[in-house]
């Protein structure tokens, strides 16, 4: 196969650098996942005390579990700041 230009080349050339880029996002995805994940589950070491000065119970940290694996920290996040939006009950 002859080229016209040196800077010319197949589209087949892109193709690999496209989806070595796919790839890796896609491994950094899962990193990132598994270590969000791995985070919220060391919540479960906490006392219930602290969970409430956090504002979580666990039954949130179950429930962020069971969900999205992409989304566990956004779904704990969205517990505690609905449960922030309750009026405060005196203890």
């Amino acid at each position: 196969m002859a080229y016209l230009l040196s800077s010319e080349r197949p589209t087949a050339a892109a193709v690999p650098a496209s989806l070595f880029a796919k790839v890796t996002r896609w491994l950094v995805d899962g990193l990132r996942a598994n270590s969000e994940r791995r985070a919220v589950r060391s919540l479960l070491d906490l006392d219930d005390a602290r969970l409430a000065d956090l504002g979580v119970t666990r039954s949130d940290i179950y429930q962020a579990l069971r969900g999205d694996s992409r989304h566990s920290g956004l779904s704990l996040a969205r517990s505690r700041a609905r449960r922030s939006a309750l009026p405060f009950n005196g203890f």
